[in-house]
């Protein structure tokens, strides 16, 4: 079975002035969680953005894509945290360190 990666904006963190721009987006907190069957997990991160320049699209019109295209072009591998929830996934399937009871212990 494979594993499905989902991606999620769990909150933005607003600058209510930035010069003369409204709502400015500074942060956003993420998640990238994954499920496979009876297993799941996530990673939670956060991002920050430097202050806009161009094209300022209001809070009122974001959309969640567009946020987390802003995080993946201010430096979260998107790549990277995927396959970190892949291999999370995997290690729950399979645990590489397992803690047995002790052989005396009987």
């Amino acid at each position: 079975m494979d594993t499905t990666i989902v991606w999620k904006v769990e909150a933005l963190d607003v600058k209510p002035v930035e010069g003369p721009l409204d709502d400015v987006v500074v942060t956003a907190h993420w998640t990238c969680s994954g499920v496979n069957g009876d297993y799941t997990t996530s990673i939670y991160s956060t991002c920050s953005f430097p202050p806009p320049e161009g094209t300022f699209i209001p809070y009122a019109d974001l959309t969640q894509d567009q946020v987390l295209s802003w995080c993946w072009a201010n430096g979260v591998n998107k790549d990277a945290t995927e396959a970190a929830v892949e291999q999370q996934i995997q290690n729950l399937i399979d645990p590489p360190i397992i803690s047995p009871k002790l052989p005396w212990d009987k």
